[in-house]
């Protein structure tokens, strides 16, 4: 069993909201699923406020929903859930694109991820998520923005939720989205914000879809 003291010198409360937020991610804690502060307590050895900090991150990231006097619950992606997240993310990522074309800015991180894609083996593989992930936080990061950095990080659980049921059923292939990002990119470069927003709202909206459609046939 792990312990307090074999948590690491990051803290105990970050050490075990990492570790619940990567079973919830890799779907070992699945969709629905209750968290009691007393079982985190007891699976990671650590005191009851520590799994009540834990598990009050999670809430507040989006991954785990408390209603009144009821346990946490992982929450569950449905048809809305997925809409209303992606919707947010192109109205950020959105704004970002246009406001980086308007200057030409074209963020070293994210050419960085998509060749990460692109060297991946064709076809949908979940290791697509991380780099998929870190290409679309790049376009953010570029703004040099706390705030928005902040806003965009504070969804960005229920993102990476999303996207790991996407490339958890393999709907989309590695070398597809790379095409797409690489589009964005040069639409920023040639300083047209409109089309490489037109072009991430397509992206998204393929995504989206995608993942409601294998939903509702769950």
């Amino acid at each position: 069993m792990t312990t307090d003291a074999s948590l690491g010198v990051i803290g105990v409360v970050d050490a075990v909201t990492a570790q619940l937020r990567t079973k919830i991610l890799s779907g070992e804690i699945p969709s629905g699923a209750a968290l009691t502060e007393a079982a985190v307590a007891q699976t990671f050895g650590v005191a009851r406020p520590s799994a009540k900090a834990a598990i009050e991150q999670l809430v507040a990231g989006g991954l785990l929903v408390r209603t009144a006097h009821r346990s946490a619950r992982v929450v569950d992606i449905d048809a809305d859930t997925v809409r209303d997240v992606y919707r947010t993310r192109a109205r950020l990522e959105s704004a970002a694109l246009r406001e980086l074309a308007r200057s030409r800015t074209v963020p070293d991180a994210a050419r960085t991820a998509n060749a990460e894609l692109l060297a991946m083996p064709p076809g949908p593989d979940p290791a697509t998520v991380d780099p998929d992930l870190r290409f679309h936080t790049a376009l953010i990061d570029a703004l040099e923005s706390d705030r928005t950095g902040r806003m965009y990080r504070s969804v960005l659980d229920e993102v990476r939720l999303c996207m790991a049921q996407v490339q958890g059923r393999r709907l989309l292939d590695a070398e597809q989205i790379a095409a797409q990002h690489a589009a964005m990119l040069d639409a920023v470069a040639a300083g047209d914000g409109d089309l490489a927003a037109d072009l991430l709202s397509a992206h998204l909206l393929s995504a989206q879809e995608r993942l409601v459609d294998a939903l509702s046939r769950d």
